[in-house]
């Protein structure tokens, strides 16, 4: 599904990324990192402190956190100290 070029609403359309950022984001500081942990402490948001971080101590991208499952994580009561994300 193309655009014709002899479309009148084609001529005047931007391309959707003019003028963002493209690429890797840069890595939150440190600081950065205490101020979402203590606000998600005030709010006491605790399913979203722990994939926080999980995602900072792991290193996983968002999309591969919410993909995981609460058994590759969990063996009974414990917290597993290891697990392989394929």
């Amino acid at each position: 599904m193309g655009h014709s070029q002899h479309d009148p609403a084609f001529k005047n359309r931007r391309p959707w990324n003019v003028g963002r950022k493209l690429g890797a984001k840069r890595a939150l500081k440190p600081q950065q990192v205490w101020a979402i942990r203590f606000w998600l402490d005030g709010k006491r948001r605790v399913r979203d402190r722990a994939m926080f971080d999980l995602a900072i101590d792991s290193k996983l991208r968002g999309c591969d956190i919410v993909k995981l499952k609460i058994g590759e994580l969990v063996s009974g009561e414990r917290v597993r100290a290891r697990v392989i994300v394929v």
